[in-house]
């Protein structure tokens, strides 16, 4: 506990739990009003948020560098262990429970302009406030138990959400594959769970792997896992760390399970804001923080290798994409590789600093996509086109007609690149010059790691251009093919501008740091970093952010000048590497082919199997029992129910016979009586 006054601490338990809650408590109101198109829900939703917003800012103030905060009550017992539930509160839930309602809070503002339509606008804002309360139910979770329950309830409100428009075939299979994707890693976290509760006795997740400072540091000693608060042998942790990697790999879309989040784009682009660009796809690295001293220096090897080669990969793909949307999610997939890369590499204070920063200004450009496209489909319905309001290739010069979105677009892209000034230029540097530090000391193939995410920064800036560039520069495509095209678009009303407004201010350097320059002196980036990490101790401080923005530099120059001053030039789309690209190197083809046609052709066979060989052999045995049984009937009808009526025929034969000497007769009495002697009289005479 800390050395706050007890009121204070109760205080402060009773704002965290209010932050928690009021999401919740906006659900079930929303659930009771009448209406499907009911506007005071979103009010009720964006009300709600607003005040857990207040809320967590004052537990922040209070918490954030501070000793941590935990509470607990004994939840149930099973056998002598006792199950607990509560909220632990240090630097890294407090600043997660200040940034999911500093993101929620635009979108839920956007959201009342943006769905103001649809006819399921109360259902929209109901499952909004239930995934805003699961998760931030679950960044202050204290026990794998509780933390688990609220896993599963992200993942089943963002379930929801990507399906929202259930009617679309599109939207219904990308959120069952969502869904499905989902379940592997989760089934990951429960066998992780299960062994390290298994190995030391507790859910507890302050006692395992809780430290104030300093993460702590795991290692190996005589074949056992030392870490916080457990020893596990070390295969056990070798299976527990695969689990947890599953579960963040399906949760923060790392190769190989990161198919599922270009295909989510398919719900409200407010959604695609809020769970894939800031919060539910980051819940993945937030369970690497909370879990990160279980990992061996060899297991974080891993991590990194695989977060550098889902940023190399996811930003390749967004190179030749079309769609607004899915250019956006595989770029939140190479962002999300950064940040696994970071914690694999050591530098888990600007892994969390970039969750920070990319939240504001991915969710930035989204609700910028979403504008962009509310407007294109306006076109589309007032002129009667047959048109993807989300392909860019329609687009073009739309900075004339929506000046202030174009604004927020400049910000959001100038941070997704990493320019100076930005946040984005802060956390991602800190990431690329600790990664150089770390492989310098490894050898030559450890070298790959910073070389892959310095060419993805490059990559980067080619396609946040290119995307940039062909939305607002140029002239406006449609009227190439349509002369007589109509278009009255608009930035649209204050719910649209305000929370591009703040977003933009957030994904600026003064939020962060009063020095633009140095990630080192970025508050968040203090907040989780040892005084070592702090320490500016080589060139590549200075080498590689000048490097990186020069070649950035030269790279979105050359974007304008491709896309907007020649128009003449274009990738070769019969080579390989194109092609490569735009199927997204065919990773959704070889599922379908050989994972689903794998499962498809084992459950054919199955089924052959079942019915040829399994049901036959069932079959034979039925036919064999019912021969059986037919034989059994015939013996029992013919030899045992026969020899039952042949006795029965005979004592009805003698019985009869026997009756008419019982008749009252006089004479049958005397005849019977000289039949009797005459019998004993011959009996006797052959007898002698």
């Amino acid at each position: 506990m800390n050395n706050f006054q007890p009121y204070q601490q109760t205080l402060t338990l009773l704002l965290a739990s209010a932050a928690v809650l009021l999401p919740l408590l906006a659900f079930l109101i929303n659930v009771c009003l009448r209406g499907k198109t009911n506007k005071a829900a979103g009010w009720v939703s964006t009300l709600a948020i607003l005040l857990s917003f207040i809320s967590a800012i004052v537990v922040f103030t209070n918490l954030w560098n501070q000793p941590q905060l935990h509470w607990q009550f004994k939840w149930f017992t099973i056998g002598a262990t006792n199950v607990y539930a509560g909220m632990w509160l240090n630097n890294h839930s407090v600043i997660m429970l200040l940034l999911v309602p500093a993101i929620a809070l635009p979108v839920h503002v956007y959201s009342t302009a943006y769905m103001k339509y649809d006819e399921r606008y109360k259902r929209y804002f109901s499952y909004l406030s239930l995934f805003c309360f699961s998760m931030l139910a679950l960044v202050v979770a204290d026990s794998m138990i509780t933390f688990y329950v609220f896993w599963e309830l992200v993942g089943f409100s963002s379930y929801l959400l990507i399906g929202f428009w259930f009617t679309r075939e599109k939207a219904v299979m990308a959120n069952k594959k969502a869904f499905i994707v989902n379940r592997i890693g989760d089934v990951g976290l429960l066998i992780a769970m299960m062994i390290i509760f298994a190995q030391s006795g507790s859910f507890d997740l302050n006692q395992l792997f809780g430290s104030y400072g300093l993460i702590a540091q795991s290692q190996t000693i005589n074949g056992m896992w030392v870490g916080a608060s457990a020893t596990i042998p070390v295969f056990w942790q070798y299976v527990a760390c695969g689990g947890v990697f599953l579960a963040v790999a399906a949760k923060t879309a790392q190769f190989p399970l990161h198919t599922w989040l270009p295909d989510a784009m398919e719900g409200p682009t407010s959604v695609s804001a809020l769970i894939h660009a800031a919060t539910m796809v980051a819940a993945g690295v937030f369970l690497l923080g909370r879990l990160y001293p279980l990992f061996t220096p060899t297991e974080l090897d891993i991590l990194a290798a695989i977060g550098c080669f889902t940023a190399f990969m996811a930003a390749t793909i967004a190179l030749t994409q079309n769609d607004f949307k899915r250019i956006l999610a595989y770029s939140t997939i190479s962002q999300l590789g950064f940040m696994v890369m970071g914690m694999g590499i050591g530098a888990y204070a600007s892994s969390l600093f970039h969750l920070v920063t990319h939240a504001f200004f991915k969710c930035l450009l989204f609700l910028v996509g979403g504008i962009v496209i509310h407007q294109m489909q306006h076109v589309k319905d007032d002129n009667n086109l047959d048109i993807d309001p989300q392909n860019i290739l329609n687009m073009g010069g739309l900075r004339k007609k929506l000046p202030f979105t174009f604004m927020a677009a400049l910000v959001g892209a100038a941070a997704l690149i990493g320019l100076p000034l930005t946040s984005g230029f802060l956390s991602k540097d800190g990431i690329l010059i600790q990664s150089i530090s770390w492989a310098e000391q490894r050898g030559f193939w450890p070298m790959l790691v910073p070389i892959g995410a310095i060419l993805t920064t490059g990559l980067t800036a080619f396609y946040v251009s290119r995307l940039i560039v062909k939305v607002f520069f140029g002239e406006f495509k449609l009227e190439k093919f349509h002369p007589h095209i109509k278009f009255h678009i608009s930035d649209g009303s204050w719910q649209y501008k305000l929370p591009l407004l703040m977003l933009a201010a957030f994904s600026l350097f003064p939020v962060f740091s009063y020095n633009p320059f140095v990630y080192e002196d970025a508050w968040v980036f203090r907040g989780f970093a040892s005084e070592t990490a702090l320490d500016r101790v080589n060139i590549f401080h200075t080498i590689i952010p000048v490097g990186v923005n020069i070649v950035s530099a030269f790279v979105i120059y050359f974007a304008y000048t491709v896309y907007v001053k020649r128009n003449s030039w274009s990738a070769p789309q019969h080579s390989f590497l194109f092609k490569l690209s735009y199927n997204q190197w065919y990773f959704d083809t070889f599922y379908n082919k050989v994972i689903v046609g794998g499962v498809l052709i084992v459950s054919r066979a199955s089924s052959w199997v079942d019915r040829n060989i399994v049901d036959g052999f069932i079959h034979l045995l039925s036919n064999l029992v019912v021969g059986l049984s037919k034989i059994a009937a015939w013996f029992d009808y013919y030899v045992i129910d026969g020899v039952s009526r042949l006795l029965t025929f005979i004592v009805r034969i003698t019985s009869n016979f026997i009756r008419y000497f019982q008749g009252g007769k006089i004479q049958y009495y005397l005849f019977s009586m000289m039949a009797i002697v005459l019998v004993l009289f011959i009996y006797l005479l052959l007898d002698f």
